[in-house]
């Protein structure tokens, strides 16, 4: 498969007296990423994938359902001769994947080539279902350690609907795109010889199509016209590959039909363990004990009676526990261990599970096994953690709010959208959530279009301290589904398997929309833990809005969108663009389409024009002057988009709670990553290259951060730990165009727990300051020890009002041009598995946006790459030190590339070594 990653490069920026903070940044990053995305269901596994991107031990093959005139039957005995038509399968995959792939279609997610009317890739509404029908086949040995066992066949996700064979036997069907589903294949597989696998597998029932005949939609005023004609939504599936105007806005061909998650096969005795759920209970506001209730069914899969005996240890809190089990055979059991009758599941001074910047993300082991005549038929593990999440509506305004171990969480989180066409991996899981958590995100919610993520990605979550607000495939834009048991059943299949993770936080049924006839009691039922909600948009939480680029002025004012007030209560989206980097561009489309810009191909990449790309960004950028080039326009674009990104996560910090003029429970970013390769891009795109946004969110969503208001002209203190802080110091310095300090002012203020210290400074602006000019904030503890720094820019013209491309943020910036030469110096230091650089601003100028790029010998990028801070500005004799640690499993170069510019900069170039 070609695949964009190459290897993970670890970037550490930091000044000298931030060290620690930056480096802490990076805590979660792990040497050793797994190969799969999905659980184990044994100690004795494997996973038979051919995906490069997971742990290849397979090779699948595919073909047309029709060319063939043969049933599963003949296709899965393992003499079948192959016959002309199969080609190499990509499982996990989708069938288009594969296609691409074997160089049927070109790559969709190149320029416009994906374009519906372009009929270049056929739309399945245009061919039909059977278009996309396919058959997938491959074949396996069985490991010498499952000897004298059950052997169990595991499909983890299809889409949509299949039939499974093996060796000439049906096992049976599968359908709905979140279910899983083990076989029993014990007396069908031939330990000594090859065995044949064939699947079976369709689209979805109701493949929608984009647009709407007759120009009408339901969705939300404003929008594009989503979920196409809403027929997608009849299915459970992931809704958004029909179309939708933060991905391609006429959809993904084939509907990700295919096997898109892992297929294992794994082994156990006659007693099998499944769904273990751990419930914690803590009385607060009391958190010196916490009450465990342990569950699990318990399956004896054998045609005897069985007896044995089922044991648990949690070994952190040194707790064990046990109890005689006999099962019937074919019978299966939930068996219940509670505090009552365990006192030892009563665990006293707990280590608790916190959010991100609140605490430890401490999390317990259960280790379960059921043990028959002496040995083990079958131990499962699964990790915890001792916290308690609530939801209520008990506020000011009656706005949602999130509560974790009787503490309320200002949500600074955002929309999670998955890979378009489920190119997932755990690589590409990892890198995306560490972005994530390296700009300050702490909750994740699951938009309802989108897909419940893997059992990796939850661990990750809960490592990393994210909360996860989980949504169930329905959406206001699309129709409901017809089949509510294939509906419910996949409900089911999804909280099982997720409903241990500490970080899931809430559960809610759909998208703008509403709820299922008995989905509401089977979550409850399922998971009592957690809060729920009908639609994303009720009970406490209003509706979303601005999307689109807007003058970053009318964040401040409150008027970003003709809703009325966005800024208050919850809001469950809220965001705006940024352009892609130059790098990432080039990848993304022709050259020639790039410069003079052509507006069909990248209004395609924006969701059919959605987010005012080319229109309102584009005007943005020009207001630093015109560009002559896409290298300079796309320079420029990340002065417009970092400005934009920390603007909104500002104006969110000020009015936190009751600390501004209105109450505000929190929000989530209008999306964060990039689905595909767009122009309407996020903190990082599609393939993991990040943008300036990601680094100026970082900067405003620092747990003590200074920050300025664009409109009072006022300082203001936040602070996420759940302490205070006394006798800080703040101070405003403002520098002229040619880099003088024109301007100072310093207060000693102290900063509340979990609080604001609102306009604590007010900056008074000398009148004959220059017309582009720059703020720096310094934000400092009692022993004069920096803690924040956070630059502006800023031009001297008036706003005049909503809905003008006015104001000090974003017009009057073509002065910028008239910055003096900056000059960098910077040092390399080779080390075992490090490469240290020191950059240092020489110059009497500012070094406006320095930038450092990781790139290979052909000048791609290396992707993905994690710096702690980029796009940063120096000021005369300032410096920072770059620190690059390579993962040596996942490197894949021996030498690189390092850059260094900046806007008023040369640029550096340098020849590095990152393997041995």
């Amino acid at each position: 498969m070609k695949n964009i990653i190459i290897g993970f490069i670890i970037v550490f920026i930091y000044s000298k007296a931030l060290v620690v903070n930056a480096q802490s940044n990076f805590n979660n990053i792990k040497a050793n990423i797994p190969k799969h995305i999905s659980t184990p269901s044994s100690k004795n596994s494997v996973f038979l994938n051919s995906n490069p991107a997971f742990s290849n031990s397979s090779k699948w093959q595919l073909i047309k359902f029709d060319s063939l005139h043969l049933g599963g039957q003949e296709i899965s005995n393992p003499d079948y001769i192959d016959q002309e038509g199969w080609m190499d399968a990509v499982v996990p995959g989708t069938v288009l994947t594969s296609l691409v792939e074997n160089g049927v279609y070109p790559n969709p997610y190149y320029g416009d080539i994906n374009k519906r009317t372009h009929n270049v890739i056929p739309d399945i509404a245009d061919a039909g279902r059977e278009f996309y029908h396919y058959w997938y086949r491959t074949s396996f040995n069985v490991p010498e350690s499952f000897k004298d066992k059950k052997i169990w066949l595991k499909f983890n996700g299809i889409n949509y609907k299949c039939e499974i064979w093996l060796n000439g036997q049906k096992l049976g069907n599968m359908a709905g795109m979140f279910n899983s589903k083990s076989f029993d294949v014990t007396k069908i597989v031939d330990p000594e010889k090859s065995n044949t696998i064939a699947v079976n597998i369709s689209p979805v029932d109701f493949p929608g199509q984009s647009g709407r005949k007759n120009k009408k939609r339901s969705g939300a005023k404003g929008e594009n016209q989503n979920g196409g004609d809403g027929n997608i939504g009849k299915n459970t599936t992931m809704l958004m590959s029909v179309g939708w105007d933060f991905t391609f806005q006429d959809g993904i061909r084939d509907r990700n039909t295919g096997i898109w998650k892992e297929v294992e096969l794994y082994a156990t005795g006659d007693v099998v363990l499944k769904d273990p759920f751990v419930q914690t209970k803590l009385n607060l506001p009391d958190t010196t004990l916490s009450k465990q209730t342990i569950s699990v069914d318990v399956f004896n899969s054998s045609e005897e009676n069985v007896s044995g005996v089922l044991s648990g240890v949690i070994e952190e809190a040194d707790v064990n526990f046990e109890k005689e089990v006999t099962l019937k055979p074919k019978q299966q059991k939930t068996i219940v261990f509670t505090p009552e009758e365990y006192e030892q599941l009563t665990i006293k001074n707990p280590k608790l599970w916190w959010p991100i910047n609140k605490g430890e993300q401490f999390l317990y082991n259960l280790d379960l096994k059921f043990i028959q005549d002496g040995m083990i038929s079958h131990e499962k593990s699964t990790r915890f953690g001792i916290r308690e999440i609530k939801s209520d509506q008990n506020t000011p305004d009656s706005s949602r709010r999130f509560i974790v171990n009787g503490h309320p969480i200002f949500i600074r989180g955002t929309n999670w959208i998955p890979e378009a066409m489920l190119k997932n991996s755990a690589k590409r899981t990892h890198a995306e959530l560490t972005y994530t958590k390296q700009a300050g995100l702490n909750l994740l919610r699951f938009w309802g279009g989108g897909i419940s993520e893997s059992d990796y990605f939850f661990d990750l979550c809960d490592e990393m301290g994210f909360l996860v607000w989980s949504e169930y495939w329905m959406t206001g834009d699309t129709q409901p589904v017809v089949d509510t048991t294939l509906y419910l059943n996949n409900i089911e299949a999804t909280i099982k398997r997720i409903r241990n993770h500490a970080s899931l936080a809430y559960h809610v049924s759909s998208n703008e929309s509403t709820e299922i006839p008995g989905a509401s009691d089977l979550i409850k039922k399922l998971d009592p833990t957690r809060g729920y909600q009908m639609q994303s948009e009720c009970c406490g939480v209003h509706d979303g809005s601005p999307y689109k680029f807007e003058n970053p002025m009318q964040y401040y004012e409150n008027t970003a969108s003709k809703r009325g007030s966005r800024v208050d209560g919850f809001n469950p989206e809220y965001g705006t663009p940024i352009l892609p980097t130059v790098e990432s561009l080039r990848l993304m489309m022709p050259e020639e389409d790039l410069w003079p810009i052509n507006d069909s191909v990248w209004n395609y990449l924006d969701g059919g024009g959605f987010h005012n790309i080319t229109t309102k960004y584009m005007d943005a950028v020009d207001e630093f002057g015109k560009s002559k080039s896409i290298e300079e326009f796309a320079q420029k674009a990340q002065f417009v988009g970092a400005m934009n990104y920390r603007a909104i996560w500002e104006v969110w910090n000020e009015n936190k709670f009751s600390y501004g003029d209105r109450f505000a429970s929190g929000f989530l970013f209008w999306y964060h990553n990039s689905p595909v390769p767009q122009t309407a891009g996020r903190m990082y795109d599609w393939s993991l290259e990040p943008t300036a946004a990601l680094y100026y969110s970082q900067n405003a969503l620092e747990p003590l951060h200074a920050q300025f208001d664009y409109v009072e002209n006022t300082v203001s203190v936040y602070n996420d730990y759940r302490k205070d802080f006394s006798g800080y110091s703040v101070e405003a310095i403002i520098y002229d165009i040619h880099s003088k300090k024109v301007w100072n002012k310093k207060v000693t203020t102290d900063i509340p727990n979990d609080g604001v210290a609102n306009d604590v400074l007010k900056i008074d602006f000398p009148k004959d300051l220059s017309q582009v000019h720059f703020i720096k904030l310094l934000l400092k503890n009692k022993e004069g020890e920096l803690v924040s720094d956070t630059f502006y820019w800023r031009s001297n013209d008036s706003y005049k009002g909503a809905w003008t491309m006015t104001g000090p943020a974003v017009s009057g910036f073509k002065e910028m041009s008239q910055l003096n030469k900056a000059e960098l110096k910077v040092s390399i230091k080779e080390m075992k598995n490090q490469i240290e650089v020191k950059v240092k601003n020489v110059s009497n100028a500012l070094s406006f946006f320095t930038q450092l790029k990781l790139q290979d010998k052909s000048g791609k990028s290396i992707s993905p790459t994690f710096y702690s801070d980029n796009f940063f500005n120096l000021l005369p004799n300032e410096s920072k030190t770059v620190v690059l640690t390579h993962l040596d499993d996942l490197l894949a170069l021996k030498r690189a590339t390092l850059k260094v510019e900046s806007y008023n900069a040369d640029l550096h170039t340098y020849e590095i070594q990152i393997g041995d």
